[in-house]
């Protein structure tokens, strides 16, 4: 691969890292290899507690990130039920509770088709969005109030893929700008209950998929052994 001219890397994100942790560790790893700064930059980010495919762009190739990004998203991931948290995830601890009693599978079932097809979704207040100039995370871990406003996403598919309660998995294929942590906080709000999400890998990109990710030391070694 000539990273210098430009790639397209894929990689299994690791569990708590963020999406800039392994721009920069390609990006320390080329710059130790070859002597000077290669451009590095990444089509969508992953939130530090998910994991799976992220898109790695080097070179030229960087200025196809847009186009990357826009690409159709699939997800599996797993929620919990009866409670939410700041962060729409497990991050933070829970600051609501709710009954769950009621629910049923058949009434998550019939729930999730309701998400299908194009719908508004209010993004989390803990994001990477910029509002007025800032993160939203930012101003959120600051105490400062912002509005988020609801935007069009589409889902394409939403299937629960086991209940036992009052845990879920699921497989979500979405388009750009879909936050997974909103949908499960909805999921839970159209049940009459909360629910925050758990766990969530991102299993493809357009066409790339998880199953052809460099893992990130393997990845790393290959770079050093480059002639």
């Amino acid at each position: 691969m000539d990273f210098a001219a430009g790639t397209v890397l894929l990689v299994n994100k690791p569990l708590h890292w963020t999406s800039f942790d392994v721009v920069n560790k390609l990006r320390n790893a080329l710059k130790r290899k070859y002597g000077s700064k290669i451009k590095v930059g990444h089509a969508g980010t992953l939130d530090p507690l998910a994991t799976g495919l992220l898109i790695i762009c080097t070179g030229k190739f960087t200025k196809s990130i847009d186009t990357y990004q826009a690409q159709e998203k699939e997800y599996t991931g797993t929620l919990l039920l009866g409670a939410t948290t700041p962060t729409l995830d497990a991050e933070m601890e829970p600051d609501h509770l709710f009954p769950t009693e009621h629910i049923t599978a058949d009434l998550l079932l019939v729930a999730a088709q309701t998400f299908i097809g194009e719908i508004q979704q209010v993004p989390p207040i803990y994001s990477a969005l910029k509002i007025k100039g800032q993160t939203a995370y930012s101003a959120a871990r600051k105490g400062i109030e912002l509005e988020m406003k609801p935007r069009t996403v589409t889902i394409h598919e939403f299937e629960l893929t086991e209940i036992e309660l009052p845990s879920v998995s699921f497989r979500v294929v979405c388009s750009k700008g879909t936050y997974i942590r909103s949908l499960a906080r909805d999921l839970g709000t159209a049940v009459g209950s909360g629910a925050y999400l758990t766990g969530l890998c991102r299993t493809r990109s357009g066409e790339h998929k998880l199953t052809e990710a460099w893992e990130v030391p393997a990845l790393i070694e290959y770079i050093n052994d480059q002639v």
